[in-house]
């Protein structure tokens, strides 16, 4: 499945000259309620669930793809006010999860015999998983990693460009001053090849779409 990750000019060139692409950690992402988006009135649960997010932190990972490029909240957000650069990538399918919107935490349910929660591996998953509904407009698959703690760098942690993440595209923001040949010529030797088109922002609609005068042009 083709999927997208955008950031900054600077993180996506080092990405790409560096073939590989930074791994999120659970507590550092923009939501508070990563793994925590459950019914967590019990403070006993609730004290359970934060340490369970704790451990996750330690050793497991993710890396974060939107499912298309066109939306300009997106942009906003995450690349740079539109001056960044989204990188496509073919991921297969199997490794992807996707994100599941809801408008309500999910429930936890209860062993009423022993008066204890019921947290199993499908719930855990469903957890992983799970975002507020308002979260949507990023229409988001992740991909979950194990983190190999003998290949950490100043912290952080990579996952290298692969047959499970190929890189496809590359899409400069409207507003990245980035010559699009200059750009060409980073991924001239990549195979598969490489696309690289210039983005613009819509005439008619909220959208972001390909500016086809720029990327056709030849230098």
């Amino acid at each position: 499945m083709r999927v997208y990750h955008l950031s900054d000019a600077q993180h996506a060139l080092s990405n790409v000259a560096l073939r590989r692409i930074k791994i999120s950690r659970f507590s550092d992402l923009n939501d508070p309620f990563e793994l925590l988006g459950a019914d967590l009135r019990d403070k006993v649960l609730r004290e359970a669930f934060r340490e369970t997010k704790e451990e996750l932190h330690k050793n497991k990972g993710l890396i974060c793809f939107s499912k298309s490029w066109e939306n300009p909240v997106l942009w906003s957000h995450y690349a740079d006010k539109h001056r960044g650069i989204c990188l496509g990538f073919d991921v297969p399918d199997h490794l992807l999860s996707p994100v599941d919107y809801t408008p309500n935490p999910l429930k936890v349910a209860h062993d009423g015999i022993r008066n204890r929660p019921q947290i199993n591996q499908e719930f855990m998953d469903a957890l992983l998983r799970t975002k507020f509904i308002d979260w949507k407009y990023e229409d988001e698959m992740r991909v979950f990693v194990q983190l190999d703690h003998k290949t950490i760098e100043s912290g952080l942690y990579f996952y290298p460009f692969s047959e499970n993440l190929t890189l496809r595209e590359v899409v400069l923001g409207p507003r990245c001053d980035l010559p699009i040949n200059s750009i060409r010529s980073l991924v001239a030797n990549f195979g598969p090849e490489v696309f690289v088109i210039k983005s613009r922002i819509a005439f008619t609609k909220f959208k972001v779409l390909e500016n086809r005068i720029v990327t056709r042009r030849k230098a």
